[in-house]
């Protein structure tokens, strides 16, 4: 019987953390609200799961160049999709699509042009180990900015569902015709059954805070 309770209470634990770690929509009816900042990108974004597997939401995103010669400004309509999830005894692993449609405007053009961008990520997660992987293809006339990013992590220890648990996390990402080389940011997580929040400061000595809340 013990050994049936902690078998349930780890399996719950483990997909409550799922929902909050990196899955970039809730549970059905629910709404996400994410942000990731830093001094050359910047993104925010909500959204609200329909159906278990399907969320609809807006967002913008400010990107700009490392040199800080080239800006872009992109306010965006997103569509998420689950479109497949393994579970374990003690684990979750997620492939999500992520597409988004707006107007971009630049510092080097006049006027907005119509962007797109689709994505896929991938992660798996259990209540002390997290890995994923994006990309992301920006892609208006003339502009060609394709994002990549790899993220692993590991929790200091175990807690109950009710208590904030500290994690690290390690991000390499890089966005192409922005940058020139490999952001790199290790970061301290504190993440509930509900949101998480991020801080670190990456290779390029800028300071980065990230946050997710589900409501």
């Amino acid at each position: 019987m013990k050994a049936a309770l902690r078998l349930l209470v780890s399996s719950f634990l483990t997909l409550a953390a799922a929902a909050v770690h990196a899955g970039p929509m809730g549970f059905k009816d629910s709404t996400m609200a994410m942000g990731d900042f830093s001094p050359n990108w910047q993104e925010a974004w909500v959204n609200h799961a329909f159906t278990p597997r399907d969320a609809v939401g807006a967002g913008g995103v400010y990107m700009r160049s490392d040199d800080k010669r080239l800006t872009r400004e992109f306010a965006e309509l997103t569509y998420t999709r689950l479109l497949h999830r393994i579970n374990g005894p003690h684990s979750q692993a997620n492939f999500w699509f992520v597409g988004g449609l707006g107007k971009v405007r630049g510092n080097d053009f006049g006027g907005t042009r119509t962007m797109w961008a689709p994505g896929i990520s991938a992660d798996y997660e259990t209540t002390r180990i997290y890995t994923s992987a994006m990309v992301r293809l920006y892609r208006a006339p003339g502009i060609r900015h394709d994002f990549a990013s790899v993220r692993a992590g590991f929790s200091f220890y175990e807690v109950d569902y009710d208590e904030v648990q500290p994690w690290f996390i390690l991000e390499a990402r890089r966005m192409k015709g922005l940058s020139d080389e490999t952001e790199v940011t290790p970061m301290l997580r504190f993440i509930h059954n509900r949101y998480f929040v991020e801080v670190g400061v990456n290779n390029m000595k800028q300071g980065r805070f990230n946050f997710m809340y589900i409501f």
